[in-house]
């Protein structure tokens, strides 16, 4: 199975700049050694099972908790069954595809 989880945590009474709290919580993840790509606005991690996703988003709320008095979590989750790979996977799909876009529009123009 292949769960990919996108989520954004962060404390929401620290001010405008909060990287000091999320960079912890990449640290975690880093250190799950599930795959994982880091983006501006959240991150997206890809387990096996739906249980490693809701741990991983504990273990970053524990990890926030004792320094904000306010934490906020969105989370949303793409599981299918009998599938690995997928964070990868995904996007050279799409690569792919744009590629095949570009030699048409090359060929018609």
């Amino acid at each position: 199975m292949s769960v990919l989880m996108e989520f954004a945590i962060f404390p929401t009474d620290k001010g405008e700049s909060v990287s000091k709290y999320v960079a912890p919580v990449i640290k975690i993840i880093q250190e799950s050694g599930y795959p994982y790509q880091f983006t501006p606005m959240g991150t997206i991690v890809e387990v096996e099972e739906i249980e490693e996703a809701t741990q991983l988003l504990n273990r970053a709320y524990r990890v926030l908790e004792p320094e904000a008095n306010r934490v906020y979590i969105v989370a949303k989750m793409d599981i299918r069954k009998r599938k690995k790979g997928r964070i990868i996977q995904k996007i050279k799909s799409v690569e792919e595809k744009l590629a095949q876009l570009d030699k048409r529009g090359k060929e018609e123009g």
